[in-house]
């Protein structure tokens, strides 16, 4: 099992077990033999690779093989999927040898003043929506509007997400689980599982193995400006 984070982007590969039902802030390309997922009206979808948007309610269903990618909404690569607005079957994906360049770049989709809001999330957590806003020359209203306006989902998901994205690094780092959950600026462990399950439908005991058996140390979050 491998798990790794890089800019703009975390990939998994290794064996997957049912998971819960979960949505989380990011595009999911799964990639294996026959990749099957049940979405929200108890649809199954099969094929050799799916593809599925931010904020779509899904369930993995067990797999002994998979290369899951999930890449993050502001990055110059997530331009390539936008078109999908549901659970989608893909018989070829394309550039996936340019993902390192392509997710460490911008999109070109995306307000640049929300790019600045979802890249200083990742590195100040701690800011507060006003402060944050303040920092990119918006007001929080036309902060949170542009958000859901651009991304489909509340600024306050993609915060969460940003967080546990530095709780796994903080794991793949060796830090307990949770020290990890605190230095993510989560409340506890438990709060932390909860997240964790509801954004990627696992928790974190169960993603522990692959991030401490990572192929790579995960890199620090890099402006895409």
């Amino acid at each position: 099992m491998r798990f790794v984070i890089r800019d703009g982007y975390a990939r998994y590969q290794g064996p997957v077990a049912a998971g819960t039902r979960h949505r989380h802030a990011a595009y999911q390309l799964a990639i294996g033999p026959e990749v099957a997922m049940i979405d929200d009206a108890g649809v199954c979808h099969r094929g050799p690779a799916l593809v599925v948007p931010p904020m779509t309610w899904h369930r993995l269903l067990a797999a002994d093989e998979l290369l899951t990618y999930f890449v993050e909404p502001q990055c110059a690569f997530a331009d390539r999927l936008r078109a999908y607005d549901g659970i989608a079957v893909l018989e070829a994906i394309d550039g996936l040898q340019d993902l390192d360049a392509a997710a460490a770049r911008a999109s070109a989709d995306v307000d640049p003043r929300l790019v600045d809001a979802m890249e200083l999330t990742l590195t100040e957590w701690h800011l507060s929506m006003p402060e944050l806003a303040h920092r990119v020359g918006l007001s929080p209203q036309r902060l949170r509007a542009v958000a859901r306006e651009t991304l489909g989902m509340p600024l306050a998901r993609w915060r969460v997400w940003a967080r546990l994205r530095r709780a796994a690094e903080a794991l793949a780092a060796g830090q307990p689980l949770a020290d990890a959950a605190v230095t993510a600026g989560f409340a506890d462990q438990a709060h932390l599982s909860r997240w964790m399950r509801e954004m990627i439908g696992l928790t974190p005991t169960e993603v522990l193995p692959a991030l401490r058996a990572s192929d790579g140390t995960p890199s620090a979050p890099r402006s895409t400006r």
